[in-house]
């Protein structure tokens, strides 16, 4: 079986990459907040070296140089040479966001930004004192590093190295555990590192390598011997070895005598191919030979029982998440064909087909949780925008993060980075105060948004809230009638001036600015938010603060809904969007202006809509006695009721999309396939709505506004 190409290590490290930057801002939030232990910074050196050794492997020079010159700041902290004080903590997160922008453009293949690393590299020596040589270090190993073969056995062994006397330095000998492999470690990339510290030269003991037909694939064999010239001191030596000490035998002594190298030997690669293995059993110790293997340690052996992981392509897992689809889709069809049998009460057929339901449930749900994403990763990234909004505005801000674990479909979670993105911006710039604010109102200087994430009722709930100054409603309206937004004459309510901050091209910010005043504004967000399945909506008190919330689906794949219908036609009606439904009394009904009909309901009147005359099915029915109301409220707070014939039942349905298979329709969202074979309609309410009632007051343009007391519609 031959060996991965070189992309898929390539990939397979960048993917290492994203789980070592989360560890390492993970280790920051923790040294911030003052819950970090000695072992919190040793996680974070060990995510930069493993970034900076694999990149090694790849030849990206930059990233190397960098995570060189981050590492060696850290080390300092490390060791207790440097205190790890607020002003500090606050560099290494830019550094590890830059770390991270590297990792990025090396990944795409895009040119780096040098002038930032230097700058970044400059600070870290004015705070922490000189690091320098970082970058020449890199350069040395490199030039030093000469790459070499590997030959086995009867293929035609090299000649034994000769090692020259040392007057300073190490004989480290080197023997890795089966769990050294499996949790993605590479010896060739350790020994690499040791060139920083001066020349080293390195042999490999083959004698414990077994023949091709007793091969075991988990274990290793090879017992390296390495004799490193160094002025360096044993634990800095030891340091590069550190976070693999626990699956590898390494022993260390002063290098007193030349020494010749074992026989036979194997001279190190540039970079050898990592590979996966599986889990095995502990190896049993050799006793006979140079450097015999260890038994694992305890913390190895603690390792080896953790959860098992594998990397799965994404278009893999949608896939199957279509194929499960189709699986309930064929489940109802056929219970349905059955149903039509009209068999016994406790037949067979229906019990194991009750059984399949049952089954074919529970696979949907296993399979949807694969797709399923903690929103962890993504509040990481809102720390970034964070710390770059608080530089450019010149304001302190702290971000607070709960709920992280929740989880939410990895569509939906893609999709949610510029909304929370510009969410973040606008609570830093137009809700949190000047430093000088905050303190004359008895506020700590340092301002807080909070970033929180909870399911409730099926759905995820995500908050994005700020102790700022909260919103001036005064100033909103304002800035809303010179705009032409809404009359003069208009009565508003607290949460309908609070809706003009989502009208296209409203901006409360006077001038404009890196983050905001250029009319791009929440309307644009909430538009995104829209397109999920989501709802959002504000709530402020002045002097206090503002809540942006957003509620959106766990997932796109699968929709709860109402089947009704309509002249005939199935169709499907997403359960978020109704309110309530009613048989109507002719009381209940009235009509205003060219024929319009409207519903008289506990707090208004409400347009009346049939949806078979929307598509074109039939003419609106004059008499109700036989149709059912659906009130719909959309994500813009529009209401309608809608005429339909009949209500089936409420269900979760498998979305299909039409735009993919055949065309955006105006009022359709989305297509499914159901019990009988039939496809639905899957109804768009913010579409159908939208060309039949009227938004709310705050959402009129005048002067074709006409309002009474209680702000409720009655002519325009």
């Amino acid at each position: 079986m031959s060996a991965p190409g070189t992309d898929d290590f390539r990939a397979s490290f960048f993917e290492e990459c994203e789980e070592l930057l989360e560890a390492m801002h993970d280790g920051f939030g923790k040294m911030l907040d003052g819950e970090a232990d000695d072992e919190t910074i040793h996680v974070i050196f060990r995510a930069v070296h493993s970034i900076k050794g694999g990149a090694g492997a790849f030849g990206l020079d930059a990233l190397v140089a960098f995570a060189h010159h981050f590492e060696t700041a850290l080390d300092r902290v490390r060791a207790g040479k440097s205190d790890a004080t607020e002003e500090l903590l606050a560099l290494f997160q830019h550094c590890g966001d830059h770390l991270s922008d590297l990792v990025g453009a090396s990944r795409e293949g895009k040119p780096v930004d040098a002038e930032q690393a230097a700058a970044l590299s400059d600070q870290l020596d004015t705070i922490i004192g000189s690091v320098a040589g970082a970058a020449d270090s890199v350069s040395e190993a490199a030039e030093n590093f000469v790459p070499m073969m590997l030959d086995f056995g009867s293929f035609g062994v090299p000649a034994p190295m000769e090692m020259p006397a040392k007057a300073t330095g190490f004989h480290i000998g080197f023997s890795a555990e089966p769990e050294l492999f499996s949790s993605g470690n590479e010896p060739a990339l350790l020994f690499r590192a040791l060139d920083r510290f001066g020349k080293a030269s390195i042999s490999a003991n083959l004698t414990e390598v077994p023949l091709l037909s007793r091969l075991d694939p988990t274990m290793s064999g090879i017992v390296w011997s390495i004799e490193l010239e160094t002025d360096a001191a044993e634990d800095v030596v030891r340091d590069v070895f550190d976070f693999v000490s626990d699956c590898a035998s390494i022993d260390i002594a002063p290098l007193t005598s030349p020494t010749a190298a074992p026989v036979p030997t194997a001279i190190l690669p540039a970079a050898l191919p990592a590979f996966e293995v599986p889990e095995t059993p502990d190896a049993e110790s050799a006793d006979d030979g140079p450097m015999p293997l260890s038994k694992p340690s305890a913390a190895g052996a603690k390792a080896q029982a953790s959860p098992q992981t594998i990397r799965v392509d994404f278009e893999r897992v949608d896939k199957l998440i279509n194929l499960v689809g189709e699986l309930v889709i064929k489940e109802a069809m056929l219970s349905q064909a059955v149903g039509k049998l009209d068999l016994p009460t406790g037949n067979d057929v229906l019990q194991e087909l009750d059984g399949l339901k049952q089954l074919a449930g529970e696979i949907q749900e296993g399979v949807m949780a694969i797709r399923a994403q903690p929103v962890k990763p993504l509040f990481q990234r809102m720390a970034r925008t964070i710390r770059d909004a608080s530089t450019m505005t010149g304001k302190r801000v702290r971000l607070v993060m709960k709920g992280e674990s929740a989880e939410i479909d990895k569509t939906v979670l893609e999709r949610l980075v510029d909304p929370l993105n510009h969410m973040i911006r606008n609570a830093v710039d137009h809700g949190l105060e000047s430093p000088e604010k905050r303190k004359a109102a008895g506020k700590n200087p340092e301002g807080t948004v909070t970033l929180s994430a909870a399911h409730r009722s099926g759905r995820v709930v995500i908050e994005v809230s700020d102790d700022g100054a909260g919103i001036n409603r005064e100033k909103v309206r304002k800035l809303a009638e010179d705009k032409g937004l809404i009359s003069p004459r208009a009565v508003l309510t607290a949460a309908e001036i609070d809706a003009l901050l989502f009208l296209p091209g409203f901006s409360s910010k006077d001038e404009v600015s890196e983050l905001s005043g250029r009319g791009v504004g929440l309307d644009v967000v909430r538009s995104e938010i829209n397109s999920l399945g989501g709802r959002m909506s504000i709530s402020s008190e002045l002097g206090k603060g503002t809540v942006f919330s957003i509620s959106l689906p766990l997932t796109l794949a699968v929709l709860e809904g109402m089947v009704i219908e309509v002249a005939g036609q199935t169709m499907v009606v997403p359960i978020t969007a109704i309110q309530e439904t009613l048989q109507p009394s002719t009381a209940q009904i009235h009509t205003i202006g060219s024929g319009s009909r409207v519903l008289s309901i506990r707090d208004g009147l409400v347009p009346l809509a049939d949806l078979g005359a929307i598509f074109g099915f039939r003419e609106t029915p004059v008499d109700l006695n036989d149709h059912v109301l659906l009130i719909i409220e959309t994500e813009t707070e529009r209401r309608c009721a809608l005429i339909v014939d009949r209500l089936q039942d409420q269900r979760q349905v498998v979305i299909k999309s039409l735009e993919t298979n055949y065309a955006q329709v105006q009022g359709i969202a989305a297509a499914t396939i159901l019990g009988d074979g039939r496809i639905a309609l899957i109804v768009d309410p913010e579409g159908i709505v939208g060309g039949i009632a009227p938004a709310p007051a705050s959402l009129y343009r005048a002067p074709t506004l006409d309002l009474v007391e209680g702000d409720h519609l009655v002519a325009s």
